[in-house]
């Protein structure tokens, strides 16, 4: 089985993008978790630190899963990484729409790039990252929806600043 590149902001990394790498394993004999940069998006979490804490919560899958960071064309980082395959989770209709437009613009960039696309687990559908760092941002408990090294990434960063 070849090995597959799962791409995302990953601010923060959730229990719903975990469940898709221990689902992706069932398929895949490796998961290369991309955390990129998006010009789309405004990390609240440096890239190392997303990094750092993706690794943490995944590391009970042992060196089937590796974390890496990448700035560039996502195309590009899967050829670099010798795979041909993109996975990427659905949880709406919303965001078949979105994955289908950036399936089809990368497989322009390079026809031999193959998508695999699983819809999100049902306990785990109604889960973003945004609505995380919202709640958090808010004092929130977030530690249903992560890792604890994540939940408390979320509580220090959120903290509310003196004046």
């Amino acid at each position: 089985m070849p090995v597959v590149v799962y791409p995302g902001s990953f601010n923060p990394f959730t229990h719903g993008h975990a469940n898709l790498v221990e689902r992706a394993l069932n398929l895949f004999d490796k998961v290369i978790v991309g955390i990129g940069t998006s010009v789309d998006k405004d990390p609240d979490v440096y890239l190392s630190e997303r990094i750092a804490l993706c690794r943490t919560a995944l590391e009970d899958f042992g060196d089937r899963v590796v974390v890496k960071g990448f700035n560039g064309l996502l195309v590009e980082f899967v050829r670099a990484n010798n795979t041909r395959f993109i996975l990427r989770g659905l949880r709406t209709l919303t965001d078949y729409d979105y994955e289908f437009q950036m399936l089809e613009m990368n497989r322009h960039l390079d026809p031999e790039i193959e998508y695999v696309l699983l819809p999100t687990a049902s306990q785990w559908s109604f889960l973003s990252a945004t609505r995380v760092r919202e709640i958090a941002s808010l004092g929130g408990d977030v530690s249903a929806f992560v890792h604890p090294a994540v939940a408390a990434h979320l509580a220090i960063n959120n903290q509310p600043k003196s004046e």
